[in-house]
């Protein structure tokens, strides 16, 4: 894995019962999402099942952080920035 990884995670979104934060890793074409707080993997593409735990290892260990994050992202702001 290459120690450049690029994450981004999206603002806090509602389903019916629950709040979720998705965080994208990207290294060149691979990818994988997972949804937090359950650490669910959405999707992957190129990471080896290793990688993928790593990956999750790092989300689980950030997750506060990467929810805190998640909570400031202001989505309008986002867009005028483009």
């Amino acid at each position: 894995m290459n120690s450049e990884i690029r994450m981004s995670v999206s603002t806090m979104t509602r389903t019916k019962d629950s709040k979720a934060v998705y965080v994208l890793f990207e290294d060149g074409g691979k990818k994988a999402e997972f949804a937090l707080p359950e650490l669910r993997l959405v999707s992957s593409e190129g990471f080896s099942e290793e990688e993928i735990s790593q990956l999750r290892d790092y989300a689980e260990n950030e997750k506060d952080s990467i929810m805190e994050v998640a909570r400031k992202i202001n989505p309008m702001r986002a867009l005028m920035d483009i």
